[in-house]
């Protein structure tokens, strides 16, 4: 039921939003120029890679700002706004159409963060990488790996399409406040480097 639920509301939204879609991609294409699109190898379910895009919301980086702590200085003026918004994420409802992800789970990290999980972080692998999660609407990025992975495990252990709805609300209320979007002033989200992090 999750997964029909997913295909049917990703399928309605990429349609209904198409517009929005295009106008989004047409305005990075001007305002920040090319590419539109950010590429990233995230983990699936089982670890199994996939390579998400999402909308680009920072320009190349420069000598000297590489690692998660210059996002802040990289996120154009734009990117701002589609962060704060989530427009960033529609790309996304593609990889949920097929199936390399649905509307809510765990958020999918890089796959460098694989071998830095310990057993318990681990199990958020068992279920589909979500667009958003029970870790976004409790502090989104303001929380720090622990707390978040923590979250992450809940949501295996007592999910459900209730739950999952719960989150959708929770979710859109958020975005509307547009609240959670940096971990620290600048910093969208420090790197994991396993746990304590």
């Amino acid at each position: 039921m999750k997964r029909f639920v997913d295909v049917v509301v990703a399928t309605l939204v990429l349609v209904a939003g198409a517009p929005l879609i295009a106008a989004v991609a047409i305005g990075i294409r001007v305002v920040d120029g090319s590419p539109v699109l950010f590429r990233q190898w995230r983990s699936g379910m089982g670890g199994a890679p996939f390579r998400m895009a999402k909308f680009r919301t920072m320009r190349a980086a420069r000598p000297g700002e590489a690692g998660p702590e210059a996002d802040g200085t990289r996120t154009t003026r734009l990117g701002r706004w589609l962060r704060a918004t989530s427009l960033d994420e529609l790309p996304t409802l593609v990889h949920v159409v097929r199936g390399e992800m649905s509307l809510v789970g765990p958020r999918p990290l890089p796959v460098e963060y694989l071998d830095r999980y310990d057993d318990d972080q681990a199990r958020r692998l068992e279920v589909r990488p979500g667009i958003t999660g029970w870790a976004q609407v409790n502090g989104r990025n303001t929380t720090g790996w622990d707390e978040r992975l923590a979250h992450d495990q809940w949501y295996v252990d007592h999910r459900s399409l209730r739950l999952d709805l719960r989150i959708l609300l929770l979710t859109a209320r958020q975005v509307l406040r547009r609240t959670g979007v940096d971990h620290a002033p600048g910093v969208t989200m420090t790197e994991f480097r396993g746990p304590g992090s």
